[in-house]
């Protein structure tokens, strides 16, 4: 099989591709703005960990089948990654909201004192980046997207 013809691979690719760009819109339905960036971002609706790591199961099974030692690997690899997405990954953007709010407050309180030098931007803490991980929402909205798509594709290909 050439790398043309590795049908799991271009499922799972192109599910990422569609979850990403799926965003945009969903952010603009939401909030009446076009966020082009959603396109490279993490976190979100729908997860594009979680439409990955499905439409590779999936496509896998089609192709091996489900008593294969791929789908297997490719299985167990597919739930670690979605329970991180929304476990340790969702729990590590909530600290990046907690974690900025102090760095807010610390630098205006910094600001508000006369008696201490004022410490140049290039000093100040960059804003950590707040949207990580998924709802768990996100992550089953993901999965199901990852599986749609390597069902659609499979006869095409």
């Amino acid at each position: 099989m050439t790398l043309m013809e590795n049908f799991p691979l271009w499922a799972a690719l192109l599910a990422i591709f569609l979850a990403q760009a799926i965003k945009i819109p969903l952010h603009y339905f939401a909030t009446r703005k076009w966020v082009w960036p959603l396109m490279f971002s993490t976190g979100g609706m729908p997860s594009s960990h979680s439409a990955a790591v499905t439409a590779l199961t999936t496509s896998i099974a089609i192709e091996e089948g489900f008593n294969s030692t791929l789908f297997a690997i490719s299985a167990i690899i597919g739930v670690i990654v979605m329970f991180d997405a929304a476990g340790v990954r969702r729990h590590a953007g909530m600290q990046a909201v907690v974690l900025n709010k102090l760095v807010e407050e610390f630098n205006h309180l910094i600001q508000g004192m006369k008696t201490f030098k004022v410490r140049p931007t290039t000093e100040k803490a960059k804003k950590l980046k707040e949207l990580l991980g998924h709802q768990p929402i996100e992550v089953f909205m993901g999965g199901w997207l990852g599986i749609v798509v390597a069902l659609v594709l499979h006869p095409i290909w």
